[in-house]
């Protein structure tokens, strides 16, 4: 029987896990008078102000539940799923020339979007239901010591080599030098130790705890490796005799017919009736695409899997080098965030005057200028949309903020969220569209940030990364190795740094068509408190690098988590989707202006990228009208 520790012995106890950063009593005392979840762990011993700014006016340094936080979501949820009406909104005769919903990286590129195309002096206004902008794009803060240690809450990179015009211009306009990011990138997501990448099994799923270092499924393993994983004896033959085969076992159909073929089985499924894998065996999979995809695989195709670089080209008479499958990216120490704040920074100057691309990263934002009366470029934080309608005159915005419903008017709006939530928003809208922007449900996503006192225990091991197929988060590794933006933090640092637990949350076995899945693993992830991401950690972390010195209750100094239920846009999948003739697939057919009404974001391109994101802020911004109702362009004086 597996001893399981208490609470107690995984320091849930320690006073550290009980405070969220908040230097302000009072700002203390309201958040846990919120939800006392939301407060986790800081530092034993907090910087100096100086260096480490307040929680109560710098959200980036804020811990506990973060991502889709407690507050920003439940106005929506009330609107979206009990379908509950608002009082009539107070009208604040404010007028803009354009009001966009997200102040993620779609949201502020179709900002500075509209001012090349209409004027920069053109009044906008972003609305943003969170308490910090850049959508996914999180920045997660630590200071220890005197030292900041930044890490990613949300999207990672610029992870495409071949961007169009629009998106090079767009870099450029905003100084970004990808050739240079990739340059000053060491970084490798875990696999750069000796060790790396390695698995560890689980003794609550296993057996026992244990460590099998070198260890990469998509590659080609020895079986030296295989025989120290704690799966059956005939699980262990399968693998040897899976990744020792060479044959084509599709060579009766031709090249198009094995590939109809690939497309119309899972990848497990593959793995089970052509790879000859028992079924322990397959489970090592199972959870390997919860970052990449945010999927099971599962839900992916064996062509699909395939051609992400997952095992089985050997198999169809192609070659295998047996070195996994990668592809070049640029990143920021603190994920995409850094290029969110290059737009923040560019469209508002006031709130971090004289940043550049070279120093985003360590540049500090004043977030009291970010809706500052008189700016032609104002962010309005924790403002949930509820309602956008066409009107004689242009476009009336109503929100929530602060408890009170609120109402501004505008010549024109783009909505920059997600697809599922626009028919909500937007009544009026015809019934195909509304039936499009429904047709994509999201996928979740998790990060979770836990600051580490040192990497003793992870030196000892020779590691840097893990994958954990028993566990909720399936995978994890050590931020750092980015120096990029003025950031400096050296891949072999043996210091603080941020422990990155990457991937989503496994739906029931009884959840079988892909939405389903991912409605169940959204259920899951809102219905978890802080305190159960808390305890997985611990546990995690206690099993993994407790052996090697690692002890939970004191060198766990923060843990930030991350949670996306509506994370990676839906992309069409060849299990689940049609293949939809041009301009009729449902994101096409979603994302049609509607009046002074144009719609941008990921979704409008099914496709979860970054630089897709500003693509399709620039197609919104294109299809708006020109000509701009009476009374929207000329008058200066907004509140």
């Amino acid at each position: 029987m597996v001893n399981k520790k208490t609470d107690t012995e995984l320091g849930m106890d320690a006073v550290i896990t009980r405070r969220d950063l908040i230097h302000d009593a009072g700002m203390a005392a309201l958040a846990m008078a919120l939800c006392p979840s939301i407060v986790a762990a800081a530092p034993e011993k907090p910087a100096p102000a100086a260096s480490s700014p307040s929680a109560a006016d710098y959200p980036p340094v804020r811990t506990g539940m973060r991502g889709s936080h407690p507050g920003a979501f439940e106005s929506a949820h009330a609107l979206a799923r009990e379908g509950r009406s608002f009082p009539e909104p107070v009208d604040l005769d404010q007028h803009f020339d354009l009001v966009i919903v997200g102040a993620g990286i779609s949201g502020l590129a179709a900002a500075r979007f509209y001012q090349q195309r209409f004027g920069a002096d053109r009044r906008i206004l972003l609305l943003e239901n969170h308490d910090d902008f850049g959508g996914h794009a999180r920045r997660n803060e630590f200071h220890q010591a005197g030292r900041m240690v930044l890490s990613m809450g949300g999207t990672h990179n610029l992870e495409w080599w071949d961007f169009s015009a629009t998106v090079q211009e767009f870099l450029k306009d905003h100084g970004v030098d990808v050739d240079l990011m990739r340059e000053r990138k060491q970084f490798h997501y875990g696999d750069t130790a000796p060790n790396s990448p390695a698995m560890w099994f689980d003794a609550a799923t296993y057996g026992e705890n244990r460590l099998v270092v070198n260890c990469d499924l998509t590659a080609r393993l020895d079986s030296t490796t295989i025989d120290q994983m704690p799966i059956s004896e005939a699980g262990r033959e399968s693998f040897k005799h899976f990744y020792a085969a060479r044959e084509d076992l599709l060579e009766h159909l031709d090249e198009a017919q094995a590939e109809d073929y690939l497309r119309s089985i899972s990848y497990p499924e593959f793995l089970r009736r052509h790879g000859g894998l028992t079924e322990d065996a397959v489970q090592l999979f199972a959870k390997l695409e919860h970052g990449g995809w945010g999927v099971e695989m599962r839900a992916l195709s064996a062509q699909e899997a395939m051609e992400s670089g997952f095992p089985g080209v050997h198999l169809l008479g192609g070659s295998w080098d047996g070195e996994g499958w990668d592809y070049p990216v640029a990143m920021w120490p603190d994920g995409n965030a850094s290029l969110a704040r290059l737009q923040v920074a560019t469209l508002i100057p006031g709130v971090a005057p004289g940043t550049t691309a070279a120093n985003v990263a360590v540049a500090r934002f004043n977030y009291a200028e970010l809706d500052r009366p008189g700016n032609p470029v104002r962010l309005r934080l924790n403002s949930t949309v509820i309602n956008t309608a066409n009107t004689e005159d242009g476009v009336a915005v109503s929100y929530i903020n602060d408890g009170k419903v609120l109402r501004v008017t505008a010549g024109h709006c783009v909505l920059a969220c997600y697809h599922s939530i626009i028919p909500h928003l937007c009544p009026e809208l015809p019934q195909s569209q509304r039936e499009a922007l429904e047709y994509q449900v999201k996928h979740p996503l998790l990060l979770t940030n836990v600051l580490i006192r040192n990497t003793d225990a992870l030196d000892t091991l020779g590691i840097d990364g893990v994958r954990c197929p028993g566990r909720l988060m399936e995978r994890l590794f050590t931020f750092r190795g980015i120096n990029t933006g003025g950031y400096e933090h050296a891949i072999d640092d043996s210091g603080p740094v941020a422990l990155v637990f990457w991937g989503s949350i496994s739906p029931p076995a009884d959840a079988v068509d892909i939405k389903s899945q991912l409605r169940a693993s959204r259920a899951i992830m809102l219905g978890m408190s802080f305190e159960d991401y808390e305890r997985e950690v611990r546990t995690v972390l206690d099993g993994l690098l407790g052996p090697a010195g690692f002890d939970v209750r004191r060198d766990i100094l923060a843990i930030t988590v991350n949670r996306w239920p509506h994370g990676y846009a839906y992309e069409y999948l060849d299990l689940w989707d049609p293949d939809w003739p041009e301009d009729e697939a449902p994101h096409e057919i979603a994302r049609k202006p509607f009046g002074r009404i144009a719609i941008a974001n990921t979704d409008a391109a099914a496709t979860a990228y970054t630089h897709t994101a500003i693509e399709q802020a620039w197609r919104a911004v294109q299809g708006l009208p020109t000509r701009r109702p009476a009374g929207f362009s000329e008058d200066p004086g907004q509140p």
